[in-house]
């Protein structure tokens, strides 16, 4: 389902349906919205599919092999279930998988190919995905009408019996009903906001009604008794159909699917969800941030935003999933839970719907917008099968040393995660740009082309990133834009320039840079993002870890060898990069010499993700923070660390000019650039600054380490002196991470 904000222009952008598909010559209905309300407490909003378009490049190719399913896909076969359920006669063959006649959750993956075909059609403007969603929601109007017939109350339809949710009611063991209803329901409301289908918003008031019916009699404790069973996103899209009606009983039914074990925790800050079904409770936080829009209760927003800080600092792998066994852990166990069921697609699909929620609601915490980035990149771009024509996608995404992808099929599978792959890999262009009046934000670097509504402006990106670590802007059209370009946490020396001169901006990692002004056509902006190899570490082990370049995970191939969930030591300092291939590298592991390429490009094959970390006999010398030859200026003060090399760290650095830590000894054997790798731990994003001999300080991000104890490392190239150097790090805005040591190499 598309994760969206109402705001002062979703009107104008639902007629921008019809206008860009007259473009096309399609004929598109406009969606008769009775009312539309505006969100609340949201200061950014996105641009709809229709004004960004994709160009060539591995997000455009992998939303090409979906397309080919959905023209592929029969609508019959999946509409089978429906209509016997409803009475109807039915002769296509049936699916199987999780669509099969007998399984209890049949149905569900019909919405999510609603919500598919739709943005497929408002991305595309292809007339054949309009025309098949039509079909299907037509053939569902028919069988909602029928089902009373069958002795169904008014409203219902689905392709399993009512009485699903008399067993639900009465506490006998049921999958999941309202699961299946949450996605029906939140592909007609797609079908309706993105095609202009009038009859989807109708069959949708239709079961939002039943739903109502069905919940009403409930006591308090019996529907907190039935939420124990997992019911999708049903909060999220009744609290959609309110703001897009108006109508004060869809908000009503929506708050009755609030479920207090779950939530009241987390309005406490409290991390309780160790043991608990990871993908039933995301949708309930999307509800929550959703029905804080909705109405403006600040208890809904701090769970949303409590969540999201508990799951990616404590229960998130480094290519951004969560999850071994579909559950959450312990807080924090990483290196522990390490198996071929790890991180469950829609469980990431899911975060970063959420992740898209927060961020327009608080634009300052552009931390949202990097885990966005880590987690597309590396896990959601990586799930399909590029050797698939119908591009296939992964239910689970293997951690195990020696695991290896598995892929959906045509009809034989339709998992929760073969419906949600149908979505993600149809609306890639939804976050790559986001606006606030004359505001334009680039979040991603992804090659596409956007069209300003209203405006007369045209924006178009091309880069190969992350193959290449540049991108180049090209404005089209005259006038006034404030244009905030991310400032990766992993990046550092980010350079900008405007028709070739060099521009003196701020690019603070972690950040947005700004370029306002008054643009002519034909300016073209250049970017270069810099990046290295860093290794974060697992939080509950800092001598386990990934490879990563940049924002890119790195994957070690292992062919057929299947190595038994040991994990390879790799010796950090051997990688060397291919100047052949980018981004791929060769290094020395215990197993031998070993190529480790992109985790998105991993398939058919064995890998590891995760390693035993070991500098592998890096030439240098190591200096301890702690050590007593060092200045601790300010409030700049050593603690105690079980994760640290000396058993401490240095703490209180930065958060001003005052507070620093001077390493006064550091010896080169003559003068000229020096790697100097930096060891830090940090429960956060921070940066610092590092400068030698008094020299000109560079900003360097320190991603989080994932916690306060946990050691990750960054390494700068700096220029020293023959002899006794110092080095300085702080950081003049903000507080810098506690530092471990230095490697100068």
């Amino acid at each position: 389902m598309r994760d969206f904000t109402l705001g002062r222009r979703a009107l104008l952008r639902a007629a921008g349906v019809v206008a860009a598909g007259a473009a096309v010559g399609v004929t598109r209905s406009a969606p008769a919205v009775a009312a539309t309300r505006p969100d609340t407490g949201v200061s950014l909003y996105a641009f709809p599919l229709t004004a960004v378009s994709l160009l060539p490049g591995p997000f455009r190719d992998n939303m090409t092999r979906t397309l080919a399913y959905f023209d592929f896909v029969n609508a019959d076969r999946l509409l089978h279930t429906f209509r016997t359920n409803a009475g109807i006669a039915s002769s296509a063959q049936p699916c199987g998988g999780w669509e099969s006649p007998d399984t209890e959750l049949r149905g569900h993956s019909t919405g999510h190919l609603m919500s598919g075909l739709a943005q497929a059609y408002a991305n595309t403007g292809t007339a054949s995905y309009r025309t098949k969603g039509d079909y299907i929601v037509n053939a569902l109007a028919a069988c909602q009408a029928a089902s009373p017939s069958r002795g169904y109350h008014a409203g219902y339809l689905s392709a399993f019996p009512e009485n699903f949710f008399d067993r639900l009611e009465s506490g006998q063991s049921v999958w999941a009903p309202y699961y299946t209803i949450h996605k029906i329901m939140a592909g007609l409301l797609d079908q309706y906001l993105l095609a202009g289908n009038g009859q989807a918003l109708t069959v949708l008031t239709n079961m939002a009604a039943w739903v109502k019916t069905r919940t009403d009699p409930l006591s308090t404790t019996q529907m907190q008794n039935a939420l124990r069973t997992e019911f999708g996103g049903m909060p999220e899209v009744l609290t959609n159909l309110y703001q897009v009606t108006g109508d004060a009983s869809h908000l009503a039914t929506a708050q009755r699917f609030d479920h207090a074990q779950i939530l009241d925790p987390l309005a406490a800050d409290s991390d309780q969800l160790s043991g608990f079904h990871a993908n039933t409770q995301i949708p309930k936080i999307l509800g929550a941030i959703r029905e804080y829009h909705a109405t403006g209760t600040s208890r809904y927003r701090d769970i949303a935003r409590n969540f999201w800080d508990i799951v990616t600092a404590h229960h998130t792998y480094v290519i951004g999933g969560n999850s071994n066994g579909e559950y959450f852990k312990a807080p924090d166990r990483i290196s522990t839970e390490l198996s071929d069921s790890t991180c469950e697609v829609c469980n990431t699909y899911n975060m970063l719907k959420l992740t898209r929620q927060l961020f327009f609601t608080d634009p300052s915490r552009t931390d949202y917008m990097d885990y966005y980035e880590r987690a597309l990149f590396n896990q959601i771009l990586g799930e399909q099968d590029p050797n698939s024509s119908h591009g296939f996608v992964t239910y689970y995404t293997p951690l195990r040393a020696g695991g290896i992808k598995t892929y959906s099929n045509d009809y034989d599978d339709f998992t929760c995660d073969h419906g949600t792959g149908m979505e993600s890999q149809t609306k890639f262009a939804d976050s790559i740009y986001f606006s606030s009046g004359e505001t334009l934000y680039v979040n991603l670097f992804i090659a596409s082309t956007l069209t300003w509504p209203g405006r007369g402006i045209t924006v178009r990106q091309d880069t190969t990133f992350p193959a290449a670590s540049t991108s180049k802007i090209t404005i089209t059209g005259t006038g006034h834009i404030a244009l905030k370009i991310r400032v990766p946490s992993w990046t550092t020396g980010m350079t900008v320039k405007v028709n070739g001169t060099t521009q003196s901006v701020t690019a603070q990692p972690g950040s947005y840079l700004t370029i306002d002004r008054t643009w002519a056509s034909g300016d073209v902006v250049d970017l270069t993002v810099p990046a290295a190899l860093t290794f974060p570490r697992a939080n509950d082990n800092a001598g386990i870890g990934a490879a990563q370049y940049g924002a890119i995970v790195l994957a070690g191939e292992y062919g057929s060898t299947d190595l038994g969930g040991n994990l390879p030591t790799l010796q950090t300092a051997s990688l060397t990069p291919d100047p052949a291939n980018a981004l791929h590298f060769t290094g020395a592991a215990s197993t031998g010499a070993v190529s480790l390429i992109p985790f998105y490009k991993m398939h058919h094959q064995r890998y590891t993700v995760y390693w035993k970390l070991t500098g592998g006999g890096q030439p240098g010398t190591s200096y301890e923070a702690e050590a007593s030859g060092n200045t601790l200026a300010g409030q700049a003060a050593a603690r105690g660390s079980a994760g640290a090399s000396g058993g401490a760290l240095v703490g209180y650095v930065g958060g001003g000019a005052g507070n620093y830590l001077q390493f006064n000894n550091v010896l080169a054997s003559a003068a000229g650039a020096r790697q100097v790798t930096v060891y830090y731990a940090s429960g956060e994003n921070r940066s610092t600054t590092v400068s030698a001999n008094g020299g000109t300080a560079v900003s360097v991000s320190t991603p989080s380490t994932g916690g306060w104890d946990t050691i990750g490392s960054v390494t700068v190239s700096l220029q020293l002196n023959a002899g006794t150097n110092t080095i300085r790090f702080g950081n003049p805005s903000g507080w810098a991470p506690d530092f471990d040591r230095i490697l100068v190499s």
